[in-house]
């Protein structure tokens, strides 16, 4: 075990992880890191390369933008998404760009923001990832002076070609390492503990080995690292359910997410409480809330990713609002064990939509959801893998289509059933044994190796299925 929670739940902005955000923070780095490197003050073009899904579907997905943002300085978890548009706009008026906020040069556009649309890969880049670019440094004779390479691997993470994530951090010091679920369920059961326990366990040593203020409690540390990540998947919900209109893009999608929650406001109003489904109801409009708001390239929280941020946050609405029981702790818990699970996705596998399809994304997300409330509920360890199992077993082979490369649809709905797919696999989990034929590691490396099966045309380019076909219908 290698990630944090904190790496998996990351604050950033929309529409989406893998080429927003990614390409924001790789665009950043390689503007900040020209001064170290002593060549900012001969600087007098940049140009940027776009390869795979990337460049197919780059536009929908705003990476031209998020390149823009990162060149000037901009870090996805600070930037005030209400300034992104005001800065984009004065980049392309002007012409101009100015480099981490210190130098300023020339960009054109269209000859310093390439789409590679017929290149899936960086030329001679050793990493093999759908998500690939380039970015190069130029004085003024068009000397190169700075060239590096970025794949943008999912949920917001990067690594530079033939390197490691800087997400990663050394096992050294953590108390209950883990590689798959079989070692975490068997190390939690050595140990007499809860897996959230024992990820509160290891969250605790990866902060006290980062931390500056030594006299602050890890055990407090991490919980308010928690509490904020809640805080602002709440905070993006009720964003999301007050905000009307159509979202940006083309496709002249409805906010549908106000108008359902007025409906089941009146519902409840008019003393219509007896309606067994309004829980799941509530479910729907929490995560198409979620993912209005990332469509419309608001604040969100990786979940693991953008284009799957609502399925936890409505999974755990669902907890705090219709579960008698529902508490901090179990809120806590709840967070804890979804990462735990969502760890062993990101090492073993992949929660890329470009490399194995959707569901690496709103598939893991719901098998994170399934999990965590299943621990909330007060679960046992046998059980919290029973849910996560069952929830990635009824998502194999969902590929990522979406239409005009947009992460509106099937994007947004498919986030609301995701989210009550992982309410129905958490309570078939928790209505049964422990025993079950399918263990979550089978499941999990199944869905690998169904995503590498999958053509390329179902992953995240906009090639086939429904942003194909529904220009026909």
């Amino acid at each position: 075990m290698t990630t944090s929670l904190f790496d998996l739940y990351k604050i950033g902005v929309g529409p989406s992880s893998s080429h927003t955000m990614g390409p924001m923070r790789a665009a950043c780095r390689f503007a900040r890191e020209l001064e170290p490197r002593g060549v900012l003050h001969r600087v007098a073009r940049v140009q940027t390369e776009l390869f795979g899904s990337l460049a197919l579907t780059g536009l929908g997905h705003a990476t031209d933008r998020a390149v823009l943002l990162g060149l000037s300085g901009n870090e996805p978890a600070a930037i005030d998404p209400a300034a992104m548009e005001t800065t984009v706009a004065a980049v392309r008026a002007a012409r101009r760009i100015k480099i981490c906020g210190i130098r300023v040069i020339p960009f054109v556009e269209e000859r310093d923001l390439l789409f590679r649309r017929n290149q899936m890969y960086p030329p001679g880049a050793q990493t093999k990832h759908p998500n690939g670019l380039r970015l190069m440094a130029f004085d003024a004779a068009g000397a190169l002076l700075d060239e590096r390479t970025f794949f943008s691997i999912g949920g917001g993470f990067i690594v530079e070609d033939g390197g490691v994530s800087p997400a990663d951090t050394t096992q050294a010091g953590i108390p209950f390492p883990y590689h798959t679920a079989a070692e975490l369920l068997a190390t939690a059961q050595a140990n007499e503990l809860s897996i959230s326990q024992l990820m509160l366990e290891n969250e605790c040593a990866l902060f006290k080995i980062s931390a500056r203020d030594e006299e602050q409690s890890p055990v407090e540390a991490v919980c308010r690292g928690i509490d904020r990540i809640w805080k602002t998947m709440q905070d993006c919900v009720a964003r999301g359910i007050a905000a009307e209109g159509t979202l940006p893009g083309g496709l002249n999608v409805r906010r549908r997410a106000h108008r359902l929650a007025e409906r089941l406001r009146v519902k409840e109003a008019e003393g219509l409480r007896g309606d067994p489904l309004v829980p799941l109801d509530w479910v729907t409009v929490y995560a198409m809330a979620v993912n209005e708001e990332n469509a419309a390239g608001g604040r969100v929280v990786t979940a693991p990713t953008n284009g799957a941020a609502g399925v936890v946050p409505a999974v755990a609405h669902y907890y705090e609002r219709f579960t008698p029981e529902a508490d901090h702790e179990g809120i806590l818990r709840f967070f804890l064990t979804s990462a735990a699970i969502g760890i062993l996705y990101k090492e073993n596998a992949s929660i890329s939509g470009a490399e194995v399809g959707c569901q690496g994304e709103v598939g893991v997300a719901c098998s994170m959801a399934a999990g965590g409330l299943t621990a909330a509920l007060g679960g046992t360890n046998g059980q919290v893998e029973h849910a996560a199992e069952i929830a990635m077993e009824h998502n194999l082979g969902m590929t990522c289509d979406p239409i005009g490369g947009l992460v509106q649809i099937p994007c947004i709905e498919r986030n609301a059933m995701g989210a009550a797919k992982a309410v129905h696999a958490s309570r078939i989990a928790l209505s049964e044994s422990e025993d079950h034929k399918v263990s979550l590691d089978q499941v999990i490396r199944t869905m690998y190796l169904t995503g590498l099966d999958m053509q390329s045309r179902y992953k995240e380019t906009s090639l086939a299925g429904l942003a194909l076909n529904i220009i026909e219908c």
